[in-house]
């Protein structure tokens, strides 16, 4: 199998880039649909408007609602059409962002523009795009025809969001490079449609890496509403390294059993980056991390604020029936369990939420 490598065609990150927006996008088109929140809109929709009018080009806003759906996804294409736009910017957290990357894909493949207000997982700089059901549970992923052509990263928004996303954010980083790791020794094939290569395995341990280093300092400056170089190094590695890694190195059990804890209620309030953290200490458990491995994760995720216990994802009433639940969406052939290894059974799996657990605890 060859390697595969995909990233987006123009990534920019910085203090003060968004009021520059209209000059990274002048090439693009003429009239912008810009997706957002209401929240989002009155926070940064002047400036989005200002600086894409100064490029001459004409801005549709549509409203947002919070949730990746079908219905979303019809409702702004619904926008879109209706005024002849002819790009596409997603502008706040993963689900908005997946939406308008879902807009623009089933309007025949349209340019599209990602501005995370937030730095909370690695959904920006991606070809896929995640959509639930009403009840939060993940029907399809969506794959682009091609990565988004400008993912834009304001480091003075992202300083202004409250500190618990970027937490998030170090969650879903911090599995990159043990979920690629496991793809590049089973020779998985990768969101990429090829095997992990070495530079996604580059890339994926410089994340590791950035988050061990930096993580502490970059959640003062977020305290304080700064922007600081070790701020600038994690949201790089959130959302450009995990985004890049977690693409073209490929995906193993940790973000399997994020997707199965959607079957236990008690969870429900825990955002993506935080179960697929518990995740990973599952993953660890059923590939037999070295002891050294598992208490530099274990060690980290605790300083962080990440959750290493079911009682920190809020499942307080422990249920043996809705882990085992868990277990099982894990191990369907279509999850990524098997990037560790093909034979993992759900058994193994629930064993190793409950070894991951206990230790967590302890």
């Amino acid at each position: 199998m060859a390697i595969g490598l995909k990233a987006p065609g123009y990534y920019i990150q910085g203090e003060g880039e968004l009021d520059k927006l209209g000059k990274y996008v002048k090439k693009l088109g003429t009239t912008f649909l810009v997706l957002l929140s209401p929240n989002n809109k009155k926070r940064i929709g002047d400036r989005i408007a200002a600086s894409l009018e100064s490029a001459d080009k004409k801005v549709v806003f549509s409203e947002f609602g919070g949730k990746c759906t079908k219905q979303a996804i019809e409702d702004a294409m619904t926008v879109a059409k209706d005024n002849g736009c002819d790009v596409i910017v997603g502008v706040g957290g993963g689900t908005a962002l997946d939406t308008s990357k879902a807009v623009a894909t089933n309007l025949g493949g349209l340019p599209s523009v990602i501005i995370p207000t937030i730095a909370s997982n690695d959904a920006p700089c991606s070809s896929v795009a995640v959509i639930y059901n009403d009840e939060g549970v993940v029907i399809k992923a969506l794959m682009m025809h091609r990565n988004p052509d400008v993912v834009l990263v304001d480091t003075g928004i992202i300083a202004q969001a409250p500190k618990h996303y970027l937490v998030s954010g170090m969650g879903d980083a911090l599995s990159t490079y043990f979920e690629a790791r496991a793809c590049y020794r089973s020779g998985a094939k990768t969101m990429s449609r090829g095997k992990c290569s070495m530079t996604a395995m580059a890339l994926s341990e410089l994340c590791y890496k950035t988050l061990l280093k930096d993580s502490l300092k970059a959640l003062e400056a977020v305290e304080q509403h700064v922007v600081t170089p070790e701020l600038e190094a994690v949201v790089e590695a959130c959302v450009y390294l995990s985004g890049v890694g977690f693409e073209d190195g490929g995906l193993a059990a940790a973000h399997a059993v994020n997707d199965g804890f959607a079957y236990v209620p008690q969870a429900h309030g825990m955002s993506h980056g935080e179960k697929v953290a518990f995740g990973l200490l599952v993953q660890l458990q059923l590939e037999q991390a070295p002891q050294k491995e598992w208490d530099t994760v274990l060690q980290y995720i605790k300083s962080v604020g990440l959750p290493s216990c079911l009682a920190d994802m809020g499942i307080t009433d422990v249920k043996e029936e809705e882990l085992r639940q868990v277990a099982a969406a894990a191990t369907v052939p279509t999850q990524f369990t098997k990037n560790v290894r093909a034979d993992i059974t759900a058994d193994e799996v629930y064993a190793a939420i409950m070894a991951a657990d206990a230790a967590g605890r302890a």
